[in-house]
């Protein structure tokens, strides 16, 4: 017999009833759990790195349009279109037309008009981006795709 400080020992079948039932109950808040965080996506679905920039006719020789929302600048010459980005190699900054050529207002990288790197902090010069056509005639610009500087794309 226990004596009065000594707790009561619990039956072999009690506890094993017990124990069963907080295994259910933490089964159930898990599961609960779980599909509380259903509604919320695990997975966020990024922009598209491509954009359309108009139609072929739209880019005359001579032709020089900046996109501003996508930080592109787009060129018609004789040999075809082109596009180059506006985001510094340095840090990411957006660079400006200066003087013939691009400046970084951030920390002061300069660039030539063909994107490359003439003085300060940037240790490459300014990306060139493929320009295809789709399939209703309009240009692509893929900014998620490099090409060689000089790279053109040709108009029919």
């Amino acid at each position: 017999m226990p004596g009065r400080l000594e707790p009561e020992s619990v039956p072999r079948r009690d506890f094993l009833g017990l124990a069963g039932l907080w295994s259910a109950g933490l089964a159930i808040l898990g599961s609960i759990a779980g599909m509380a965080r259903l509604p919320k996506p695990r997975v966020l679905p990024e922009t598209s790195s491509q954009f359309r920039i108009g139609r072929a006719t739209d880019f005359a020789p001579g032709t020089v349009r900046v996109i501003g929302e996508q930080n592109v600048r787009v060129i018609g010459t004789n040999e075809g279109v082109a596009a180059m980005s506006l985001v510094c190699t340095h840090l990411g900054c957006i660079v400006s037309e200066e003087g013939g050529g691009f400046g970084c207002p951030c920390h002061g990288s300069k660039f030539d008009v063909a994107g490359n790197v003439v003085g300060g902090p940037a240790p490459a010069p300014l990306k060139w981006l493929d320009v295809s056509a789709s399939a209703d005639g309009s240009l692509v610009v893929d900014k998620g795709r490099s090409v060689a500087p000089g790279t053109y794309f040709k108009l029919a």
